[in-house]
């Protein structure tokens, strides 16, 4: 950026120019160029190969839940840096820019809403968020949802999104595998639904605790769903794993997920799943 541009921009009168950045969005499956209102209307799905782009909890809410009807649950308070860990930055480092990056104070955001008339508590991964990882905070912000559903004896729908665990809070945020299954355990207790919706990308220490754990489990069109990398398991088993392996339709086919539903037709999908597991059931 040169002394001009520089000059330019700070002054608050002058509009800023539109680029391409801000103009056109580069689908990542087909690589066409589409008109960014264009993309984000279609709730980033490309309208030419109907690639299922990450979205974030605000964009996720608005899609689901009734127009007008939710509100964001606080986020529980936890210790951000409980082993003082440090890498190529320090850990509060790392936090502080994913903050400012997406406006979230973790990786996971729950509100309490309504679907087509349905009261459910609903929560989003953020992979923006240092790739969703599941730590001390994700997991007291899925326990505090789920405690929400028993309270309003709702659904809760969770939508996954996740490298994985943390792994800069090690063991405790290995922790929350156990403690949010204990979570769902409670709902199944109460005879309260719980939904997980997997979403691109959901792996590790997530996949192999609450995002396997759903009365229902619904994926979007192809999400990477599994708990190591493909590369890791061709060298462990030293074969080469078929096309797809992995990829929503994949499981699909083998029975690991119950349906494969396009984003436009998830708040349909879900509000038709709530209401046979609620018997017909509508909030007050």
């Amino acid at each position: 950026m040169n002394w001009v541009t520089r000059v330019r921009n700070a002054i608050p009168f002058i509009a800023k120019r539109e680029t391409a950045e801000t103009l056109w969005h580069k689908c990542k499956g087909c690589n066409t160029m589409i008109f960014l209102k264009e993309y984000e209307e279609n709730q980033s799905v490309c309208p030419k190969c109907d690639f299922h782009g990450r979205i974030g909890p605000a964009e996720r809410f608005a899609a689901i839940f009734d127009a007008d009807s939710f509100t964001v649950l606080p986020m529980p308070r936890v210790v951000e840096d409980p082993l003082k860990f440090k890498d190529s930055k320090k850990y509060p480092d790392r936090i502080k820019a994913a903050r400012a990056a997406t406006g979230e104070q973790d990786a996971m955001v729950s509100a309490r809403g309504t679907i087509d008339g349905h009261a459910a508590v609903v929560s989003v991964q953020d992979f923006a968020f240092m790739g969703g990882s599941m730590g001390m905070a994700v997991g007291e912000a899925f326990i505090a949802a789920a405690q929400e559903a028993l309270k309003a004896k709702c659904p809760y729908v969770i939508f996954t999104a996740a490298g994985g665990a943390r792994m800069q809070e090690g063991i405790l945020s290995l922790m929350q595998m156990p403690r949010t299954t204990v979570a769902i355990q409670m709902l199944r207790e109460a005879g309260l639904p719980y939904i997980v919706v997997l979403t691109d990308p959901t792996t590790g220490g997530v996949t192999a605790s609450y995002a396997m754990l759903g009365d229902i489990q619904i994926a979007e069109p192809g999400a990477l769903i599994g708990f190591a990398g493909q590369r890791v398991i061709e060298q462990t088993i030293r074969e080469k794993l078929p096309e797809g392996f992995q990829r929503a339709e994949y499981l699909l086919d083998h029975g690991m997920v119950d349906m494969v539903t396009h984003r436009h037709e998830l708040k349909t999908t879900l509000a038709r799943l709530v209401d046979y597991l609620t018997a017909g059931k509508k909030a007050a």
